[in-house]
């Protein structure tokens, strides 16, 4: 699952990419617009700017803006920016591998099979969509209410 910040990022740069090439965007801007804390964005928007996925403006015409073409931002690195990797369980992670507590010897665990397959489609997947790709929204399904 997404963490909360995870989310809150993915919603700020997507806020940037709609707004790319005509300037700085306000923080209270984007907070209001995406429903984000300020305070919370405020630490987001900070990392992305030394991730280099963000630039900061100061002044009074400040604000920030993306420093990449959205194009060239894929979710896939967004997601391993934020969370670390794109794996459900740990021992499925290519990158930040770690052996599962309570569980089966790797060789013996059929659910890491699964995990590793779900893993590697979740990327192909992710990291072939970037911020420039339209998104189409989805209606909530029939009998959950929405917020």
């Amino acid at each position: 699952m997404l963490s909360q910040k995870t989310r809150y990022t993915i919603r700020a740069l997507q806020h940037l990419s709609d707004t790319w090439r005509q300037g700085p965007v306000r923080l209270d801007s984007i907070a209001e617009a995406q429903n984000i804390p300020r305070k919370f964005l405020t630490v987001i928007l900070s990392e992305m700017v030394r991730e280099g996925l963000v630039i900061s403006h100061r002044g009074r015409e400040g604000g920030y803006e993306l420093a990449l073409n959205p194009i060239d931002v894929r979710y896939g690195d967004i997601i391993r920016l934020t969370r670390g990797s794109l794996a459900l369980v740990p021992c499925a992670a290519r990158n930040a591998h770690e052996h599962c507590n309570n569980c089966l010897p790797e060789a013996e665990c059929r659910l890491r099979g699964l995990m590793l397959t779900l893993r590697d489609e979740m990327a192909a997947m992710l990291d072939k969509v970037s911020l420039a790709d339209p998104i189409q929204l989805v209606p909530p399904f029939e009998g959950v209410e929405v917020e």
